[in-house]
Order: structure tokens, then C-alpha cells, then sequence
């Protein structure tokens, strides 16, 4: 079992496309909705990821914030397809570019398709209180801001929120 702690933030520029190293399209839908999983109806959201050339099953615990219990299983590609296909909401298409800052690799998701203009990047820490530098294109705090995960992405995607939704300060 794995546990995941992470933190997430909106990308305020485009700073970070000099630095970054690597670039991998994804692909993901779910195998459950949002509501199931808030709802507590399921303890765990459960997503099929194509990711470059390799695909992956995954789960993750529902607990909101940094820190969640995480599952990663490799299987073919031909099976994350024929899972794709049975996904409910929409799919998740993005670019996830990978940039190192002052000894942490981060991840910035840049959104397609239906939430496309949405640019989020996320670190991976070791322990919850691990300190790390906040890079220049960092903006606000999205962790805890539930309408940010991927999971209410494919529910409630990018392109239908209004435009106070967008520009919302309150990210809880």
C-alpha cells in the first residue's frame, strides 16, 4: 500500500513551460462518479490512466487534503482501453509536464478537451510537513478545493463552470 501526500496549486503563468523536462499525454476516466465516492456510498475513487505508452489501474482513498492512501496497479494497454469505454463522466485528457525546482519534481497538469485552459501543478512530498519551495508560477493553494480533483473534473468539467466558479478565491 502506498500513501500519497501531495499538494496542489493553480499555475498563475507560463513560467514553468522553459523548465520543464518532459512531457507525457494522459488519458483517464473513472470507474465511479463523484457523488458515489463523497456520498460515502464508496471509500475509494477508482481510475483507469493511459499514460504515454503505459496504462494503469489505480485507487485512492476519499479523504480530502494531502494525504491519501494510494494503489497503483500496471496492466495493457488494450485493457485501459476496453476500460476507458465503460468510464462513467467524461474523460480526462491532459498534457502532464514535469518540472524540477529546488530539489522537488513537480507535475503541471495542462488540461484538454473539456477542461481545457485549466493548468494545475501538483508536488509529491515525502511526510505531510516537509518543506519545499513555492515556485514563481505557483499561485494559490487548490489541495482541499474539491472541484480541482480529477474525479469532479470528469463530472463537472472545466468548460461548464461560470465564470465566478472560475474566479472563486474560496478553495475549500
Amino acid at each position: 500500500m502506498g500513501i500519497e501526500i501531495e499538494r496542489k496549486f493553480l499555475v498563475t503563468s507560463e513560467a514553468w513551460r522553459q523548465a520543464a523536462h518532459k512531457v507525457v499525454p494522459m488519458a483517464q476516466g473513472y470507474l465511479n462518479d463523484l457523488a458515489m465516492v463523497e456520498g460515502g456510498a464508496q471509500k475509494a475513487s477508482v481510475r483507469v490512466r493511459i499514460e504515454g505508452e503505459d496504462a494503469y489501474l489505480n485507487l485512492k482513498s476519499r479523504e480530502r487534503g494531502h494525504t491519501r492512501q494510494e494503489f497503483n496497479y500496471a496492466i495493457p494497454v488494450e485493457e485501459a482501453r476496453a476500460l476507458l469505454a465503460l468510464c462513467v463522466g467524461g474523460l480526462i485528457d491532459k498534457l502532464r509536464h514535469y518540472v524540477n525546482y529546488e530539489g522537488h519534481l513537480w507535475e503541471v497538469d495542462e488540461f484538454l478537451g473539456d477542461n481545457a485552459g485549466l493548468v494545475v501543478a501538483e508536488i509529491e512530498l515525502q511526510h505531510a510537513d516537509e518543506a519545499f519551495a513555492l515556485p514563481e508560477w505557483a499561485g494559490r493553494q487548490a489541495t482541499d478545493a474539491l472541484r480541482y480533483y480529477n474525479l469532479a473534473l470528469a463530472s463537472y468539467p472545466y468548460s461548464q463552470w461560470t465564470g465566478d466558479e472560475r474566479s472563486a478565491t474560496d478553495l475549500s
